[in-house]
């Protein structure tokens, strides 16, 4: 702040950010999850959100968008179901919807039960991964990145996007299997202060 009693600048006031505001509305019943209820191919994609100085962030919102186990991306319309009669929201899984939306808890958790994509049609380089978008605390613009998953390593050496980043980078964006049918993916929103190549790939679409 500007001196204006000529003893000199005041102590700065403690930073404020906008919101969350997304905690009321945007969470909806059933919302990680994407695969239908009993698919024998359902797999949980798991992990937590910090901050730079690795402490969980607790009012994260994560959305997954994915293209299915055909490369299609069409997805399933209205995936939030109502009664006809009540038009209470039923939650899901009745269909591959192809997209989830799910808070983080306490501890920056959240977890996701999906099917493994395919690559997208018209994407014959491309390795099948998951889109995420993440909202949390002080972030004025949401973040991009993606999961990529271990049976795809083949593909990972012709994905546009991992084949252009350093290997210590790209390993920011693969899933690991964590038992059968689950797979840990944390998102670090920072650059640790150890410099230490931690932080998660974001990307910027222009």
């Amino acid at each position: 702040m500007p001196d204006t009693d000529g003893r000199g600048p005041l102590a700065p006031t403690p930073a404020q950010t906008i919101g969350p505001f997304f905690g009321h509305a945007l969470p909806h019943p059933g919302g990680g999850r994407i695969a239908p209820d009993g698919h024998p191919g359902t797999v949980t994609v798991h992990g937590r959100v910090r901050d730079g100085a690795g402490a969980p962030v607790s009012d994260a919102l994560l959305e997954f968008w994915q293209a299915g186990p055909d490369g299609s991306l069409t997805g399933a319309p209205g995936s939030l179901p109502r009664d006809r009669a009540t038009g209470e929201a039923l939650g899901r899984g009745a269909v591959f919807t192809g997209f989830g939306r799910v808070p983080t808890d306490a501890d920056g958790r959240y977890a996701v039960h999906t099917l493994l994509p395919s690559a997208p049609a018209g994407s014959p380089d491309a390795a099948p991964y998951l889109a995420v978008c993440v909202h949390a605390r002080g972030l004025l613009h949401h973040l991009f990145t993606r999961v990529y998953f271990p049976e795809h390593t083949a593909a990972h050496a012709t994905d546009p996007l991992l084949a252009g980043l350093p290997a210590e980078r790209a390993r920011t964006l693969l899933a690991r299997p964590d038992g059968p049918g689950r797979y840990r993916f944390d998102v670090r929103l920072q650059q640790p202060a150890d410099g230490s190549a931690e932080e998660t790939v974001f990307l910027a679409f222009g």
